[in-house]
């Protein structure tokens, strides 16, 4: 795909990419794509289903769960547009505005899952230090509030991102990296000074980063914990309920890192694979994280299954 090389002309299209090399089969390709968007907005909704009409799940620990299907839902709603008229209907194009408008939720629920995993940890920390007090410290209402803040830091944080990418000037090349917009791929096409745009696009990805290093301190905290009881069996089912949200954390954070090494040290890295990885990031966790609840939480796994008999009983 050609791009536009005449300075003084200001671009009024970005074009996104699909797998390159393979655009003759991105109709198939677009099968199990659209099945794991399917399958991510379905596991996502019924996990919201369940624990809305279920008072028995009505706890801290399903609460933050429900808010880790909310930033799923969002991050597959996010990108199923643009990847959907590439891989569904070949239509790369998409217009500044969508573009800026795209990168700000993608980036917004990014945030908001890596916040919701972080509130996770320490939730599974307290729930294994001080069980006997932990409904006490954990109410309803306290992560409502909890929730709220979230909520509002992840928008706040990323809210600047289309503004600052609005007041630049696009006009030597129109041609992104990946199937969605992202703020740091979108600031790379700019002829414009885009300094603003790195120093800020650095403090948000070390925000992100932060969240990584808080869950890893809970996790030798309840490490610590654990260590500490003296019954093995006891220490097994401790570190058991931690097992869901373990593989959140790695299923959410391998594929950002994998691909921030990439840019970062790979000198001769295959666009392909930074394609796919970049994909895998998106599509992936919300696909898997209401998989690996309902297989590892025994709760949800028996409400679901009763749901589905009800209904085939009917």
């Amino acid at each position: 795909m050609s791009t536009v090389n005449v300075s003084d002309i200001e671009i009024s299209t970005f074009f996104l990419i699909g797998i390159p090399g393979l655009e003759q089969f991105h109709i198939w390709i677009s099968i199990p794509i659209c099945l794991m968007y399917l399958v991510a907005i379905l596991g996502n909704c019924t996990i919201l289903f369940i624990i809305k009409t279920e008072p028995s799940l009505h706890e801290p620990m399903y609460y933050f769960l429900s808010m880790l299907a909310v930033s799923d839902l969002g991050l597959s709603l996010s990108s199923l547009p643009t990847m959907l008229r590439i891989f569904l209907f070949n239509v790369p194009g998409i217009s500044p505005d969508a573009c800026f408008a795209q990168e700000f939720f993608i980036h917004g629920f990014t945030d908001m899952e890596s916040s919701v995993l972080l509130i996770m940890s320490f939730d599974r920390f307290l729930a294994i230090w001080n069980p006997l007090r932990y409904s006490s410290i954990l109410t309803g209402a306290r992560v409502s509030k909890m929730g709220l803040v979230f909520v509002i830091k992840s928008m706040l944080l990323v809210l600047p991102f289309p503004f600052t990418l609005k007041r630049l000037s696009y006009c030597h090349k129109n041609l992104l990296s990946h199937s969605y917009c992202l703020h740091q791929d979108v600031m790379k096409l700019a002829c414009s000074d885009n300094r603003v745009n790195v120093v800020y696009g650095f403090f948000v990805a070390l925000c992100t980063m932060m969240d990584l290093a808080c869950i890893a301190l809970s996790y030798l905290l309840i490490l610590k914990t654990v260590l500490g009881i003296a019954s093995l069996s006891e220490r097994f089912k401790a570190f058991n309920t931690c097992v869901s949200h373990i593989c959140a954390v790695l299923i959410f954070y391998v594929p950002i890192i994998t691909l921030a090494a990439m840019h970062r040290f790979a000198k001769h890295k295959s666009p392909l694979i930074v394609i796919l990885i970049a994909n895998i990031f998106l599509l992936v966790p919300p696909v898997m994280n209401p998989i690996v609840y309902c297989v590892k939480t025994r709760q949800i796994r028996e409400k679901i299954l009763g749901k589905l008999l009800s209904i085939c009983s009917r």
